[in-house]
């Protein structure tokens, strides 16, 4: 970075929106197909004559193919451009469900799948470096929570809108209308990101050997964070529902208001956080998980109190402040995941995305066994517990939130390197 660049103030361009704005629409895309079977399972279930069961192993099989072909499909592309890849990816979700709405059965169904579900980590491994590389590196953070304002997008709008679609047209004609937007956000993704020529490992070369081995321990540590954090967050996400219904006390078109509430919040608190995380990385993620902590704790609360007015309302706010805080983590720790990249951030960004995953799977299981035999109450304590464990893991082992020692090839000179 010139002195020059130090000196004038970054101001965002019209072109540098629009690509920032494509790999968010990507992002919307990947999240909303994957997430798609949940809300239109019943009318999968009933097209296909097959029990509500079986539609849902989609999804779980879907986050079980990622989990193992992040890393792989990582190694293969990493000498091509960056578009290159990222089209790829985008190529493989339009083939995917046009297939799908297409599909004469369940197996059909599931193979279709496994194509974008291949992608997806690779999709999330390159798409925020991508992002990060369009902007100096002062801006890296905000370039990662614009692209993950999609993700969040998704939770709000998409889902919903799909099982409102399912509902009315019926689920092939929407997987056909995701197909189609496949397609365009393809076709503008070639129209207006640059190459990218890879940034190689070579380019980190001079970084010392044992600055690496101090480089890789912290994306060890911060890999094991984020798969504790992620399994505490989806133990209870997946059963959301079941507790804004049983432990707050709200049920029926108000549950789903709530649960709007809860993503628009999400969007709002990325907005906020967005320079923090270029400037205070390490205080806003503690902040976050503090709140989060202090949101379970609440809704544990209420577990064992009576229902009544005000602890309904307790309740929402925990179900708000939760959905606030948890929006906000997962592009704090993917920067920090590429900050501690020693040279390689898509390599890193796919081990958090293989970290996140699994603990999506973890997650979602440790929730199920525990509704099962101990009761929704339990699931909320086990998730308290676990953010507990993250926010106790990043305030001893803050440090690998932190900005890296100068060196001669540091993260935010390779994110710029090639713009």
């Amino acid at each position: 970075m010139t002195l020059a660049d130090r000196v004038t103030p970054y101001r965002w361009t019209v072109r540098v929106g629009m690509q920032l704005g494509v790999l968010a629409v990507a992002a919307y895309l990947y999240a909303v197909a994957e997430l798609a079977p949940i809300g239109a399972m019943p009318a999968i279930a009933a097209d296909l004559r097959v029990s509500e069961a079986h539609v849902g192993m989609l999804t779980a099989a879907y986050a079980f193919i990622s989990v193992v072909a992040t890393v792989p499909l990582v190694r293969w592309t990493r000498r091509w451009p960056r578009r290159r890849a990222f089209i790829l990816t985008l190529v493989c979700l339009t083939v995917s469900q046009a297939l799908s709405a297409l599909a004469p059965g369940l197996g059909m169904l599931a193979a279709s799948r496994v194509l974008c579900a291949v992608t997806h980590g690779l999709m999330w491994a390159i798409i925020v470096p991508i992002g990060a590389r369009l902007v100096p590196a002062t801006h890296a953070g905000r370039a990662t929570t614009a692209v993950y304002v999609g993700t969040s997008a998704a939770l709000v709008v998409g889902n919903p809108l799909t099982t409102s679609m399912s509902q009315a047209w019926g689920w092939r004609p929407t997987v056909a209308v995701l197909a189609i937007a496949a397609a365009a956000v393809t076709l503008v993704a070639l129209a207006v990101l640059p190459a990218m020529p890879i940034v190689g490992e070579d380019d980190a070369g001079t970084t010392p050997r044992n600055a690496k081995r101090g480089h890789h321990g912290r994306l060890i540590v911060l890999c094991g964070l984020t798969l504790i954090g992620v399994t505490a967050h989806f133990t209870s996400f997946t059963f959301i529902v079941p507790i804004i219904r049983d432990v707050v006390g709200i049920g029926g078109p108000s549950a789903a208001w709530l649960l709007v509430a809860y993503g628009a919040f999400g969007l709002v608190t990325m907005a906020l956080l967005a320079r923090a995380i270029d400037q205070r990385l390490r205080t806003a993620v503690a902040g976050s998980l503090g709140v989060l902590c202090l949101a379970f704790w609440l809704l544990s609360v209420l577990t064992g109190a009576h229902s009544g007015v005000v602890a309904t309302m307790l309740g929402a706010c925990a179900i708000v402040i939760w959905g606030a805080s948890a929006a906000a983590l997962p592009p704090m720790l993917q920067s920090a995941a590429m900050q501690a990249s020693a040279g390689n951030v898509e390599q890193a960004s796919a081990f958090y995305v293989t970290a996140f995953q699994v603990g999506i799977l973890v997650g979602s299981v440790t929730g199920g066994l525990v509704e099962g035999h101990y009761g929704i109450s339990s699931v909320v304590m086990v998730s308290s517990a676990l953010f507990a464990v993250t926010l106790a893991g990043v305030v001893f082992r803050g440090d690998v939130f932190d900005p890296l020692p100068t060196e001669p090839a540091s993260y935010s000179e390779l994110v710029n390197r090639v713009r």
